[in-house]
């Protein structure tokens, strides 16, 4: 619902003289008005909890904040531009003004603010999508012949709405928790913010080819398939999905030993289903920018190419993440160290010594050959694998 306004790095506009012009992270419709469809109201009433009042200039003038300001924060919201039609609500002058009290009080920076409202309605917008897409739209099939769609739409709407905001908030409230503990238990302030981090591509193999061979419907199902069981298996064992992307999925987690088994797990649950392309996965470790969820940097690009250059059903680590393992005990140094532990053990156990056994490694490296990688130099990477049972 972005409002006329100048760009974010202009200056405040005389209320008479407004402006429009879209800022280069969002792209806006400058024409799009509410729509006057009765349903179409009332879903929106139901959903908002209160009735149209305002014009964008008046929500902005109520809630105490710039033109300016308050057009930065509806475009970061990802909302379309409605010119200066009354469709805005007391919710919108209370968000309005709740961010802008936070900027007041010192608690964020207006860079900040933006960036929250930027992140909020990123996430959000493609949960709404989602679940109007693929739940409600499965969900509103008419139950009995004569019944239309419409119908049925919004008394389940008026049902659901109180039961999933309450399950949002909760799911964000436990996610936020978990982030704030990985958080604070870093080794000082500057790892805070750009924390060392395993971080690991997951590719389908020859995905462009199956979307010329198979139908839209079977590609879709295909790919959230994939997207599922990734998302599953990196939660169930300790890490962070991080993004999907058709088909690749990028995750993430706090030490080397949780990504190898996020990834060998990976692999071995593709590899069992019989219509799932092979995959391959690259990983990193090393140093990470946050932003708004997402991981930036050298370790990412990096494990990128890896996943690039990976073997069909495999899984390429790079040298900083094979160190990591073998510091961890994860994995030997080499599999002719692991070979002599072994049998340092086993004479000492036959000869009666009483001494400890032999470390169980859960992973073996391999060496690659060195290659060249674009933009990054010349990488060795290693071949990682299980060893025994985990």
């Amino acid at each position: 619902m972005t409002v006329d306004d100048t760009t974010s790095g202009a200056g405040t506009q005389p209320p008479s003289e407004p402006s429009v012009h879209a800022t280069p992270h969002h792209e806006v419709d400058h024409t799009a008005e509410p729509t006057d469809d009765p349903l179409a109201i009332r879903l929106e009433q139901l959903i908002l909890g209160a009735d149209r009042r305002y014009t964008p200039f008046q929500a902005a003038r109520t809630a105490g904040v710039s033109m300016d300001l308050a057009s930065r924060f509806w475009r970061a919201m990802g909302f379309a531009d409605i010119g200066q039609a009354k469709a805005l609500t007391e919710a919108d002058v209370l968000a309005l003004r709740r961010l802008a009290g936070l900027v007041e009080a010192g608690l964020l920076s207006e860079p900040m603010a933006i960036q929250v409202a930027r992140s909020t309605g990123q996430t959000t917008a493609r949960l709404a999508e989602w679940q109007i897409d693929s739940f409600l739209e499965g969900l509103t099939e008419p139950p009995e012949p004569g019944m239309t769609r419409t119908e049925v739409t919004y008394p389940l709407v008026e049902l659901l709405l109180p039961e999933l905001q309450e399950f949002l908030v909760y799911v964000w409230r436990r996610q936020l928790a978990a982030a704030t503990g990985r958080v604070v238990q870093a080794a000082d302030d500057e790892e805070m913010v750009d924390r060392r981090l395993a971080v690991g591509f997951a590719d389908l193999v020859g995905f462009t080819r199956l979307t010329r061979r198979l139908e839209e419907e079977e590609l879709g199902e295909l790919v959230e398939a994939f997207e599922t069981t990734s998302a599953d298996l990196v939660a169930a064992h300790g890490g962070r999905l991080i993004k999907t992307l058709g088909d690749e999925v990028l995750f993430a987690a706090d030490d080397a030993g949780t990504a190898a088994e996020i990834s060998l797990r990976l692999i071995e649950a593709m590899t069992q289903d019989e219509i799932m392309p092979a995959l391959r996965v690259g990983i990193a470790f090393g140093t990470v920018t946050t932003r708004m969820g997402d991981v930036f940097g050298t370790t990412v690009n990096l494990a990128s190419r890896l996943t690039s250059i990976a073997p069909k059903d495999a899984v390429l680590v790079d040298g900083a993440f094979a160190e990591e393992l073998t510091r961890t005990g994860d994995a030997p140094a080499s599999e002719a160290q692991a070979a002599e532990e072994a049998a340092v053990a086993e004479k000492e156990r036959q000869e009666g010594v009483e001494s400890a056994a032999a470390p169980k490694y859960r992973y073996g490296l391999q060496p690659m050959w060195q290659r060249p990688v674009r933009g990054l130099g010349v990488v060795e990477p290693w071949l990682l694998a299980r060893r025994g049972t985990s």
